[in-house]
């Protein structure tokens, strides 16, 4: 894939534009990724951006445009649910935007090295950042029970406890080290059908995201987002499958309703919305984005616009299963 096609961000024009930089803003590029938003944002005169990402391969790749930016752009190797401690680490306590592009990216699937396709084989790894146990290790020690969980969970897998079998059985064999052999091990138990689907697809997707914490970092990102903007300030999500969206959605429309209280408990104080929704339904790419990139036909994009109102509680994390305890064979 081309530098070119790659600086190309799904929905990244609609993303800027609800974005609506102006000049002399400072705006969070919280998955800065191959620098789109960040290159958008920075056009406008005047702007700063922090751009923030776990990957220390993205980071190295935004040297460039570090350089051209004249002193507004600051590259900060992180998770973005860190992004109000990066922000304050820059001497920034507010900011006029978010804008956040999540799940794994183009660069890192079509890198083999890395271990997210099975499309390429290669390791299986599957992290993001540079540390932390990979795919193969999830799969060398999780439990029958944790794998069937965490590929139905966050795969949305039918099959997942006919995988996870197959995964347990096959790995007392040899150890499952390269995305070919678990997408092999997966194809077993997952029957290809015609016009669908790669059968390893949906196990792929739920390593990938239990291995790097993905939802529970966009729970953590989007509060964290909620406490840095301004008054008038935008938030921006593209999101690429309904378990990201939902989050999203949920996480919107909860801080964007107005609760008249209960009758039940008049005495109860209602929080004031903390932001109002700029988008009612998701907005989605085009037939002709999504012709160019495949990749984009699943994409969302959800906006909203901070109020003034305080921050509300921070909601619990879901049950799901945790890395921690797959690691101490919990």
């Amino acid at each position: 894939m081309s530098s070119h096609v790659r600086h190309i961000s799904v929905l990244g024009r609609e993303a800027v534009d609800y974005l609506a930089p102006r000049a002399g803003g400072i705006y969070v590029d919280a998955t800065f990724g191959a620098g789109g938003y960040s290159r958008a944002i920075l056009d406008v005169a005047g702007t700063r951006v922090i751009g923030i990402d776990r990957d220390r391969t993205a980071i190295a790749g935004g040297f460039d445009l570090v350089d051209g930016a004249g002193g507004r752009l600051t590259l900060v190797e992180d998770r973005f649910s860190e992004l109000a401690e990066v922000c304050a680490a820059q001497g920034v306590d507010a900011v006029d935007g978010v804008v956040m592009d999540v799940g794994v990216s183009s660069m890192q699937l079509d890198q083999a090295e890395r271990g997210f396709s099975f499309r390429l084989d290669g390791p299986l790894d599957m992290r993001m950042g540079q540390s932390g146990p990979t795919a193969a290790d999830v799969v060398a020690r999780a439990s029958d029970k944790q794998l069937a969980d965490i590929i139905y969970i966050f795969g949305e897998e039918r099959h997942s406890r006919a995988v996870a079998r197959a995964i347990v059985a096959a790995r007392k064999e040899a150890p499952i080290a390269t995305t070919q052999a678990l997408a092999d091990i997966v194809a077993k138990v997952v029957r290809a059908k015609p016009n669908e689907i790669h059968p390893a697809t949906r196990t792929f997707q739920a390593l990938r995201i239990f291995v790097n914490e993905e939802l529970d970092e966009l729970h953590q990102a989007l509060a964290a987002a909620e406490r840095v903007l301004k008054p008038g300030g935008r938030l921006v999500v593209v999101s690429f499958h309904s378990l990201e969206d939902r989050i999203v959605k949920n996480f919107l429309a909860e801080r964007g309703k107005v609760s008249g209280g209960s009758r039940h408990l008049p005495e109860v104080a209602q929080s004031a919305p903390s932001f109002k929704i700029l988008t009612k339904r998701p907005v989605t790419p085009d037939d002709a984005e999504t012709s160019a990139n495949p990749r984009a036909r699943s994409a969302k994009l959800r906006a909203a616009e901070r109020t003034a109102a305080p921050v509300h509680a921070a909601d619990a994390l879901p049950s799901w299963p945790r890395l921690a305890d797959v690691l101490r064979g919990g």
